[in-house]
């Protein structure tokens, strides 16, 4: 069966409408798909002017509130003019007859992406410097004022963990295949535990290092990717999704937990954590560990969700097969700490 990325849209159809919205545009035009993003399918679009990025929603049967493109160019839209870098945005289509599923475009941005956060690549101040740029990222964007960007009506900020705990638990149900214990557990403990609602703010709900695109040759961040599942809602729990990359092993999910990160030249997660807060003014909780365990549980939810896509044939990546049967070590990561907390 073919996945998303093997769909290419029609050039014929796409170049008409990118005629229309995208100002300076012209062909010839190739395109090809992108690997790494799990979720919308992506593709490059190469002219001789000009590279663009096109995000669509995928094809098939989709999970609930799942794939929400247009709230992607809405929020990137909307953090142009702030110290958050994003593409520019050119347009969006909400019309599914152009190239089968909704989509908008983007400017192409020249960059690295780097899945294994150790980044053994790297000379050790490269690596330092880019997860002090990722820090300082993430905090430029959790003090905007949403109202202040036009993003005040853009989620419903109140119960903000209670309903993401409703809404992952209810996506998790819907991709289950094999049981995974800890999960159920989880299910059951998070609820009445989790720690209150604290001042609202932007948050982008996938904030990993994969998602951060680096600059060619320099240690910063360029550009935000992924916003499918940003909203209005706590920082606190957005930035604790980031961190736990320190609790989750690197065979386990793109982490750091085991990794002698003084050798590497990374910080350690109190480290992290306290630049973090540094950066934002806001007063690290005493319940801490809660939103780490929350996130642990978000994250096999997610990828359980990818899991279900490769079984139906519908993953927008060839290796989600794999990557899905990582939900239950992550499970199992978080009731474990779930445990120790309680």
């Amino acid at each position: 069966m073919q996945t998303d990325h093997q769909h290419h849209p029609d050039p014929a159809r796409l170049g008409a409408w990118m005629e229309q919205h995208v100002p300076g545009f012209a062909g010839p035009m190739t395109i090809t798909a992108l690997s790494g993003g799990q979720s919308n399918p992506t593709f490059r679009l190469t002219t001789p002017a000009a590279d663009y990025v096109l995000r669509r929603k995928p094809m098939g049967v989709l999970l609930p509130s799942a794939h929400q493109v247009d709230r992607e160019f809405r929020v990137i839209s909307a953090l142009a003019l702030t110290d958050v870098p994003v593409p520019r945005v050119y347009g969006l289509c909400t019309d599914d007859s152009v190239i089968g599923s909704m989509f908008y475009v983007m400017a192409f941005v020249p960059g690295r992406v780097f899945f294994d956060p150790r980044m053994p690549e790297l000379p050790t101040a490269d690596r330092a410097a880019i997860l002090a740029s990722m820090n300082h990222t993430i905090a430029a964007l959790h003090r905007i004022d949403p109202q202040s960007v036009g993003l005040g009506d853009y989620g419903r900020p109140a119960n903000y963990l209670q309903r993401q705990m409703a809404r992952w638990s209810r996506q998790y149900r819907a991709s289950e295949m094999a049981p995974i214990p800890a999960m159920d557990r989880l299910i059951d403990f998070l609820p009445d535990r989790l720690p209150p609602d604290g001042p609202a703010g932007i948050v982008h709900g996938d904030l990993r290092l994969d998602n951060m695109l680096i600059h060619p040759t320099e240690p910063r961040v360029v550009a935000v990717l992924d916003w499918e599942l940003s909203t209005l809602g706590d920082p606190l729990s957005d930035f604790a999704y980031n961190a736990m990359a320190w609790r989750l092993e690197p065979e386990v999910f793109r982490g750091l937990a085991g990794v002698d990160t003084a050798s590497l030249g990374l910080p350690d997660e109190s480290t992290y954590t306290a630049d973090y807060f540094a950066l934002t003014g806001r007063v690290m909780p005493e319940n801490w560990e809660l939103y780490i365990v929350f996130n642990l549980f978000r994250l096999a939810a997610i990828i359980q969700g990818i899991a279900r896509r490769a079984a139906d044939g519908t993953a927008s990546h060839p290796d989600a097969e794999t990557l899905g049967r990582q939900a239950r070590p992550i499970a199992e990561r978080g009731w474990e700490l779930a445990q120790r907390i309680a």
